[in-house]
């Protein structure tokens, strides 16, 4: 399946998080993205270095001028269960506008064609590493990264794009 690019509409699916009360639920992306312009952004996994101490601390600090952009959600996906995506989310005190979505069996990556094929290092099937950013279901921006890298998919290169 080839990566969602530029000018796609964002498929449909579901995926699993806490809300505020601490319930689980089921998030519909195409409920909560249509009329809104939001920032879609996938890591290999929760707890790993580059993207707990680079990719997710970046769109929490560029939270506010995300959102005085028009960004109206920050939404990060991973391949991991909803547990470990809410206790990910809570070593992140100082956060009050990501959301921390669960893809647990990969379905919704898979959907978006950006799979990454990690059991050789012992991780399975998981997400790339990558940054939409999504006008009304349809992306106008699509930084897909290659590899381990982290060049393109970081919250500043959101901004540039702004």
């Amino acid at each position: 399946m080839a990566p969602i690019a530029v000018g796609d509409t964002i498929p449909e699916g579901t995926l699993a998080w806490f809300d505020e009360e601490d319930e689980l639920k089921q998030l519909a992306i195409h409920s909560l993205a249509a009329g809104k312009k939001i920032v879609l952004f996938g890591v290999p996994g929760a707890f790993t270095p580059t993207c707990s101490m680079k990719h997710v601390p970046g769109f929490i600090e560029s939270a506010d001028e995300l959102k005085s952009k028009g960004v109206d959600e920050i939404l990060c996906i991973s391949v991991n269960d909803p547990f470990v995506m809410k206790a990910w989310a809570k070593s992140y005190p100082e956060n009050k506008v990501v959301k921390f979505l669960a893809d647990g069996s990969g379905t919704y990556t898979h959907a978006l064609g950006l799979e990454l094929d990690l059991s050789d290092k012992g991780l399975g099937t998981r997400s790339r590493r990558f940054a939409l950013l999504v006008d009304d279901l349809k992306v106008k921006v699509a930084n897909v990264e290659e590899g381990g890298q982290f060049t393109v998919s970081g919250a500043e290169e959101i901004l540039k794009a702004l």
